[in-house]
Order: C-alpha cells, then sequence, then structure tokens
C-alpha cells in the first residue's frame, strides 16, 4: 500500500449554518432554492415535537446549544440561523442567540422573527397582513412579538392546523387563495406567510400580482438576513420584491 502525499485547503466563500427542526421538510429545500450553489449551507437538526403548543416550542432553547453543536467542527460561520418562526417568539429571539452561540462559533444569529423585522424595514413596511398555520395561543405569541417589534398586523388569518406532518403538506393554491382573501380586507402594506414548514415560495410571485404589494415568508427573510449578515446579500436568487428592491438598492 502506497502512502501519499496531500496539501490542505481552507474553505472559500461565505459559509452559513442552519438549525432546522426535526419536523420541518420545506426550509432546508428552500434554502437550497433560494441561495446561490457556490455559498457553503450546513444544516442540523434539532429535536421538536410533531405537535405545535407552547409548550413544545419552549422546550426547544435546551436543546439548541447541542443541535448547533453539531454543525462541522472547526469552521467559523459567518452566520447561523434558528429556522423556526413560532419557536422564536416564544423563547424568544436573544434567548435563541444565546444558545445557538453556546454550540457553535458564529459571526451572527438570527432567525425569523428578526429576519422579518430587518426585511419590513428594508421595505419601508409596518402593517402586515398575517397568515399563519397554526393554533390561536401560537399565533396569538407570533403577533405580540412583531408588535414588540414595531410592526402591527390588523389583518390577521390561520389555518388553525397543529401538527407538523400536514402543515408541509398544506398546498400553493390554498396559501394563494388564502393570502388573497387577507389582502382584500385592506389595511396592510405587505403579506406575510409564516412558518419555515410551510410551503410558500411558488405562492409569492402569484400573490404579489394579484395584490400589488410585497409578500414574505418565514424562509424567504430567513435566508436573505442570513445573506445580509454574511455581507452576500446581492446574491439571494429567487422571486419577490424583497429580493429586487433589496438587490438594487445594495
Amino acid at each position: 500500500m502506497g502512502t501519499f502525499p496531500y496539501t490542505l485547503e481552507e474553505p472559500k466563500g461565505p459559509i452559513l449554518g442552519l438549525v432546522a427542526l426535526q419536523a420541518d421538510e420545506t426550509v432546508e429545500s428552500d434554502f437550497r432554492r433560494l441561495l446561490p450553489p457556490d455559498i457553503r449551507l450546513h444544516v442540523t437538526r434539532v429535536e421538536s415535537d410533531p405537535t405545535v403548543t407552547p409548550e413544545t416550542l419552549a422546550a426547544m432553547e435546551a436543546r439548541l446549544p447541542a443541535a448547533a453543536g453539531l454543525l462541522p467542527r472547526g469552521l467559523r460561520f459567518d452566520a447561523v440561523g434558528y429556522g423556526c418562526t413560532s419557536a422564536s417568539a416564544e423563547i424568544g429571539s436573544r434567548r435563541v442567540a444565546a444558545a445557538i452561540a453556546r454550540g457553535v462559533e458564529t459571526g451572527a444569529v438570527t432567525e425569523p422573527l428578526n429576519a422579518l423585522a430587518a426585511a419590513a424595514a428594508a421595505l419601508g413596511i409596518r402593517r402586515l397582513a398575517f397568515l399563519s398555520p397554526y393554533i390561536e395561543p401560537v399565533s396569538a405569541r407570533l403577533r405580540c412579538a412583531l408588535s414588540e417589534r414595531g410592526i402591527e398586523t390588523p389583518v390577521f388569518g390561520s389555518f388553525e392546523e397543529a401538527e407538523e406532518a400536514r402543515v408541509a403538506r398544506i398546498d400553493t393554491p390554498s396559501l394563494i387563495a388564502a393570502g388573497r382573501a387577507l389582502m382584500a380586507e385592506g389595511g396592510a402594506e405587505g403579506l406575510f406567510l409564516s412558518c419555515t414548514n410551510l410551503r410558500t415560495l411558488d405562492a409569492i410571485a402569484p400573490l404579489e400580482d394579484a395584490t400589488g404589494l410585497p409578500v414574505l415568508s418565514s424562509n424567504l427573510v430567513l435566508a436573505w438576513h442570513m445573506a445580509r449578515l454574511a455581507g452576500i446579500e446581492t446574491r439571494i436568487t429567487g422571486a419577490g420584491r424583497l429580493l429586487i428592491q433589496t438587490r438594487q438598492s445594495a
């Protein structure tokens, strides 16, 4: 058997990390669509309950350091995102960031609520129609968390679903119909489709065409914000006013 010499190459380009829920079937594939292939994306999973309640969401906080610690060692990440909108509201953004930072070396931590606040600020939006898949106690905490960030949700609707497996299978026509109905009520400057497990990307362009207003989703704003924190905001791909307008202003 021969032994061969080799040289080592340092990682090139931005490195992003994503902590996805065990129950999430959507966020990872959405990120692969949104981020250019030369951006290195590493994904880990955190144990999550198949049923979404305030209690099951809050329980994830204690598991986040270990989950983040399963990202590749020896790398310093430009940004790490936590892929759960509802748990971010239940646990709190600062506590999420602190928990993830205990498990991985990173320049920044974000999650969908902070990402949405940043996206809304970039678009000059303060009033959003809000579509949630979840039961009322979970949705109510989300709306309160957005209000604390200066974002009003005067128009609200939900699919009132508690099972993650069913949320992941809500189809695009259902999202478009619900989104159009909410926006028809008026009083909002844009629409937010909440939940990283909801398959929203293919609904964004049709809803923007129908309403003439920006449409945001958890996965869209999270990928966008992580890219911005890593200094690569102009290279995120896909449709939507968020990407077009912020790319033009960069």
